[in-house]
């Protein structure tokens, strides 16, 4: 079985105060922009623009069937979010994007990542499969979808959001996504008053 490496270094902008952890890239075929979340049809970037500009298109650019990565990533820097997967090695046994066919083969170093990000204070888990890998690394309990659990790392106590996965087969509509996602902004006071969901 061929085995599919991690096609992009781990996004850290100084002084992150999040760190977002899905489970791996779709295939390249499915991507629209060189970077994280690239498959037009998932909805992270339309679930931001929606959390932070109340406007689900803010990042989408429609006539070219992409996102707008530069306004992406200084909207991450502003608000010192990092991203990155759980996976770092797979093999797709369907040669599908859906995390239930993907087998890990090497985990990414967890502990490597936080220590590169001093300043985070959370996590958070954007799908099941990433949920398990971390919540099993840690050997703690898994958040329900929506909610938070502690945790400690070298002596810090972050915690560990389990947000819904952004991807269309996960069923529930965008604005309901969204407001999960705010509620965690929120909490992490990385979001002022806006419009209300």
């Amino acid at each position: 079985m061929q085995t599919e490496k991690h096609p992009l270094q781990p996004f850290l902008p100084t002084g992150a105060r999040l760190l977002m952890l899905g489970s791996f890239p779709p295939a390249r075929y499915r991507w629209s922009m060189d970077f994280f979340y690239p498959n037009f049809q998932n909805d992270m970037w339309r679930i931001f623009g929606l959390c932070f500009h109340g406007d689900k298109m803010h990042f989408v650019d429609e006539q070219g069937r992409t996102f707008r990565r530069p306004l992406i990533e200084a909207l991450l820097r502003e608000k010192g979010i990092a991203l990155y997967d759980t996976a770092c090695e797979v093999v797709r046994t369907q040669n599908t994007a859906s995390d239930k066919d993907l087998m890990v083969v090497q985990p990414t170093d967890l502990d490597a990542l936080l220590r590169q990000l001093p300043q985070c204070e959370a996590v958070c888990t954007t799908g099941q499969k990433a949920t398990d890998l971390f919540t099993a690394h840690f050997q703690m309990a898994q958040p329900r979808v929506g909610s938070a659990e502690s945790f400690t790392f070298e002596g810090r106590t972050l915690r560990l959001f389990r947000m819904p996965s952004s991807s269309r087969a996960y069923p529930m509509k965008v604005e309901r996504k969204a407001e999960t996602y705010r509620q965690m902004f929120d909490a992490l006071a990385m979001t002022g008053p806006g419009p209300s969901l």
